[in-house]
């Protein structure tokens, strides 16, 4: 099979983790006996200092002419540090998913034996965890317009915004995954206080009849943060609406042990994108320390949601689980006293194990 990917390392460590995964890519392609494209684009910080632009016209057409993208991280402590800029790396990001389509953003929430230790929660709370976060991607707080501060600067302003239909298509994707997995779908919102949150309630009950095979409940934000720290497992599919969604997952991303576990995909109307859920960490670029698990792990998801290709998907996911089991980690899950191996050693490994 023909594979065309578009490669955005990004900012921060996003180049060093995007070269692990991308090692582990070409393995699979190698074993299984694909032909591989592959052609890198500027995203964010790297593309602002190049262009003016954090998500060029170039990228963009490389995006739409790919069968999948391969993304890293944006963000650079220079325009963190900076509120005044007005542009800003993710400015790229949010770019990129409006003109691609990327309306659902796919997290699933696994633990691994080895790093039950790892874990903030208690073992017998974490221990057989598998849910999937699915998070609408292009509405909402960080899309809806008016959108500024007033012209004294003493007044700013967000306006969240959702429509019927924005919320159908997400729910019924929702549900379709329930529907594979233990056909439980939980609805979170803040429908006792937001408008929005209540056209959402609103849209998913009138959709839940449709799919009498599976159990469907509402929840609250609040009550879902504190139920995913209390009970993990009670989960199987959890859908809700952008900015609950962003702050919720990375919430579930420390049940697994470390930000630097979870992957990603984002599946929209053109091209779907493949990423890390953590941030650029600039403070580790260049250092060879990152964890690039998560990148790899995004690779997984690439070859089965892209491409279809599920026997490739599990082979990396087989060698991430023999990497930790061995110990082949960096030093964010190294267990206390035992060596920590380099962001290049463990892609290395990675994909001499596929």
């Amino acid at each position: 099979m023909k594979l065309n990917i578009a490669v955005l390392p990004g900012d921060g460590i996003g180049p060093e983790i995007i070269e692990q995964g991308m090692k582990v890519v070409r393995a699979v392609c190698a074993v299984f006996g694909h032909e591989l494209h592959a052609k890198e684009g500027l995203v964010g910080a790297a593309a602002i200092d190049a262009t003016g632009n954090p998500y060029p016209d170039e990228t963009h057409r490389l995006c739409m002419e790919s069968d999948a993208v391969f993304f890293g991280a944006i963000g650079h402590p220079k325009y963190d540090n900076d509120p005044s800029a007005s542009v800003r790396p993710e400015q790229g990001l949010l770019a990129m998913r409006k003109q691609l389509g990327l309306y659902a953003n796919i997290r699933p929430v696994v633990t691994f034996p080895s790093l039950i230790h790892q874990s903030p929660l208690r073992a017998e709370l974490v221990e057989g965890a598998d849910f999937l976060c699915i998070r609408e991607l292009t509405g909402g707080l960080y899309f809806g317009r008016p959108q500024g501060r007033s012209e004294d600067g003493r007044t700013a302003y967000d306006t969240c915004v959702y429509t019927r239909d924005e919320i159908e298509r997400i729910v019924r994707l929702a549900y379709g995954y329930a529907l594979k997995r233990r056909r439980k779908l939980t609805v979170v919102d803040k429908a006792n206080v937001l408008a929005t949150s209540r056209l959402w309630r609103q849209v998913a009950q009138e959709i839940a009849p449709e799919y009498p095979g599976v159990e469907t409940e509402y929840m609250f934000v609040d009550n879902a943060a504190m139920r995913l720290v209390q009970s993990p497992k009670s989960f199987d599919v959890m859908v809700t609406e952008n900015m609950f969604g962003d702050i919720l997952t990375d919430e579930a991303s420390v049940i697994s042990g470390s930000l630097g576990m979870l992957p990603s995909a984002s599946i929209g109307v053109h091209t779907s994108v493949f990423e890390p859920i953590h941030g650029s960490y600039p403070q580790a670029a260049g250092q060879d320390i990152a964890n690039p698990m998560a990148t790899i792990l995004s690779a997984a998801l690439m070859f089965e949601y892209a491409f279809n290709l599920p026997e490739e998907g599990a082979a990396i996911r087989r060698a991430v689980a023999e990497a930790i089991a061995t110990g082949i980690v960096t030093e964010d899950i190294a267990p206390a006293g035992q060596e920590a191996y380099r962001t290049s050693a463990v892609g290395g490994f990675i994909a001499r194990s596929v």
